[in-house]
Formats: C-alpha cells, sequence, structure tokens
C-alpha cells in the first residue's frame, strides 16, 4: 500500500474495506490499491460472515465488499469504486463532465451486459457438480457475451484505453468485472482489441497487490 491520501484536506480516519480476493471484493480490492489511500482490510467471506449482525450492520444486504470511510458505510462495487476514485484517485477519476458520464455509463454496462452471461458461466462450471452441469447453460451464456464484447472490442478500436489518453476507474471497473472471464479461461480472441486491453489492465501491479492482501 501507498502513503497516506486525505480527503479535502482533512485528516480522515483509517478506511476499512471488508471482502475477500476470492470475490466480487476483488473489484474494490484492486481499487482501493490503484488510489494508493491507507486503509484496513477485513477479511469478510461472503457465505457465514457476511451474515453476522456486527457485518449486517454495514451492509444489510449481507453481501461484500463493503466499506466504511469515517461516518460512510458504502455497498456495491462500482459505487465504491467510484467514490474511492473521486475522494482519493486523483487522476483515475475523469475531471469533466463528459467524461464522468461515460465513466458512469460504463461502470453500469458492465453489470448488465457482460455480469449475468459470465455468472450463468461461473455458476456451472464452480459450483453445479461436473455430473450435473449443463453445456447448453454455458454454450448459450458464452454466445450472449459475444455480442457485448462486440461493443467493447469496437469502443477500444484505436485507443489505449476507454476514456482514450489514460488508465481510469472506468477501465478498472469494465476490467474487475471481467476479471471472472479469465477465471474461467474464456476465449478473447475473437477480440483482440478487448484482449489487448485486459492483459494491460491486468497487468498493473495494484492487482497483483490485491489478489495478495485480499486472500
Amino acid at each position: 500500500m501507498t502513503g497516506r491520501q486525505e480527503k479535502k484536506g482533512i485528516q480522515m480516519s483509517k478506511v476499512k474495506l471488508y471482502g475477500i480476493s476470492g470475490s466480487r471484493a476483488i473489484r474494490s480490492l484492486w481499487a482501493i490499491e490503484e488510489v494508493g489511500v491507507e486503509y484496513e482490510h477485513v477479511a469478510v467471506n461472503f457465505m457465514e460472515d457476511a451474515k453476522k449482525p456486527e457485518f449486517l450492520a454495514i451492509n444489510p444486504n449481507g453481501r461484500i465488499p463493503a466499506l466504511v470511510d469515517g461516518d460512510l458505510a458504502l455497498f456495491e462495487s462500482m459505487a465504491i469504486n467510484l467514490y474511492l476514485a473521486k475522494a482519493y484517485g486523483g487522476a483515475l477519476y475523469p475531471t469533466d463532465a463528459h467524461d464522468e458520464a461515460l465513466t458512469w455509463a460504463w461502470s453500469t454496462w458492465v453489470m448488465t451486459e457482460i455480469e449475468p452471461a459470465q455468472m450463468d458461466i461461473v455458476l456451472q462450471k464452480f459450483f453445479v457438480p461436473e455430473d450435473k452441469r449443463d453445456p447448453q447453460i454455458i454454450g448459450a451464456a458464452e454466445q450472449k457475451l459475444q455480442r457485448p464484447l462486440k461493443v467493447l472490442d469496437g469502443e477500444l478500436q484505436g485507443k489505449d484505453w476507454l476514456l482514450g489518453g489514460r488508465f481510469s476507474i472506468a477501465d478498472l471497473n469494465v476490467a474487475g468485472a471481467m476479471l471472472i472471464l479469465s477465471m474461467v479461461k474464456f476465449d478473447l480472441s475473437g477480440h483482440p482489441n478487448v484482449q489487448r486491453w485486459t492483459q494491460a489492465c491486468y497487468a498493473r501491479p495494484s492487482l497483483e497487490r490485491a489478489k495478495a492482501v485480499g486472500a
């Protein structure tokens, strides 16, 4: 973790981030490592720990990740990441309304266009016994992913990052959600711009630190 940053020039209590890397919390662990704010990691898993009263007081939904910063208790990984980038991330968060709107759009897009189909694959490959898996469900999900991946591939044509000139929270949010595709070894070769871009995103040292601290 890098040195402590302060919000609006005021010394704040240490940020707490709840979750483990083998879950959606990896997205927010990546974000907090990327922005470099000093924080306390609380290793809450998504089963028993997330249902305990002390955690439900922070996130009544009983899911991870969750973040506490002063009197702010926040849930949902995309909201957490946008907050961290805006409060502590400097150039990671867009500086004008145009790019800010695009950041919100892409952060929402990945949750609605990519997440449902990729979760169908994950459920079949990791939570259903091998002898009971339905290859038709996996095949349908893989096919469904082709359309949004084509959209993303087109957006990345001729540029390194979603907002153009630099890595931003838009890239982190979309690539963070798509880490699951990497986990299930989804073939991105038919979308070369996406493949190139994900490789660049996943090579960032902040992601390696997130994987290590969140284990």
